[in-house]
């Protein structure tokens, strides 16, 4: 549910959306997406960036030590939070949340993954924390639940088809989305009125990670490795082996494959 205290409200044109991350592989997509709709968009930026040919607006700062965040958020309407890391995400969104409310920011949406909630992992945590810290910040606020993005599972793929035996982690399964199918679904929310939590958002099929690795050596005609069993300990082993880093139901599912996906990423790499 939206805040009852924050009117919903969708973006106005008028006021720019603030995007955290939009340099980054989510946010490279995302931006435009808002530009064509003709919103005024500015990006916080950890490094000095000149304002781009479509009016993008760059404000330099940094959401851990609250520099330039102020600036950020004044006069927006919507905060897009797509920055993320390994560690101290919670604290980063904080930062952000409380300069927000002091600017009278309609309202956040953020992007989280799939099983933050299920799943024992620090980083994971981190992602729950986030969440909350937005939910308990007065302002209307919209959650989106991504699954795992096929450029991030592929950075991963990409190293383990290198090893001369492939690791085979019993009982792990993803379920792999296209970043600019979740893109798309994020520019919607981010010019609508907030909608609280929003069904989570998916790819078409979940994979063993054997499968993944093997979809990719067979579309770069590359020659199959031995695998290795390998069991994932403790709490987290156990979700994930019963499947709780997965939404099997009630999500929004993506159409990109994973080996239309990797049919892409080919073609792109046979054109430059």
């Amino acid at each position: 549910m939206t805040n009852p205290s924050t009117p919903s409200i969708p973006s106005n044109p008028s006021t720019p959306i603030l995007v955290t991350g939009g340099t980054g592989t989510l946010g490279g997509h995302v931006v435009p997406l808002l530009t064509a709709a003709g919103h005024r968009v500015r990006i916080l930026s950890r490094r000095p960036r000149a304002a781009a040919d479509d009016g993008t607006e760059y404000v330099t700062g940094d959401l851990l030590t609250g520099a330039g965040v102020a600036d950020a958020v004044a006069g927006v309407h919507t905060v897009l939070h797509l920055a993320g890391g390994p560690k101290r995400d919670d604290e980063a969104t904080r930062t952000l949340v409380r300069a927000a409310a002091r600017a009278g920011v309609r309202h956040l949406v953020y992007v989280s993954v799939v099983g933050a909630d299920t799943v024992p992992l620090a980083w994971l945590r981190t992602k729950l924390e986030s969440e909350r810290a937005i939910t308990e910040s007065g302002i209307g606020w919209t959650v989106l639940r991504a699954a795992q993005f096929h450029e991030l599972t592929l950075t991963m793929v990409e190293k383990m088809a290198r090893l001369p035996v492939l690791p085979v982690p019993g009982g792990l399964r993803l379920q792999p989305v296209a970043a600019r199918e979740v893109a798309a679904r994020l520019a919607d929310l981010a010019l609508a009125a907030p909608s609280g939590r929003v069904p989570d958002i998916t790819g078409p099929e979940v994979h063993g990670l054997a499968a993944l690795v093997e979809a990719h050596r067979d579309v770069h005609g590359r020659r199959r490795r031995p695998k290795l069993p390998v069991r994932m300990p403790g709490r987290a082993g156990r979700a994930y082996r019963s499947g709780t880093n997965l939404t099997v139901s009630g999500a929004l599912v993506a159409k990109t494959t994973w080996a239309e996906f990797l049919a892409e990423s080919v073609a792109r790499g046979a054109g430059r």
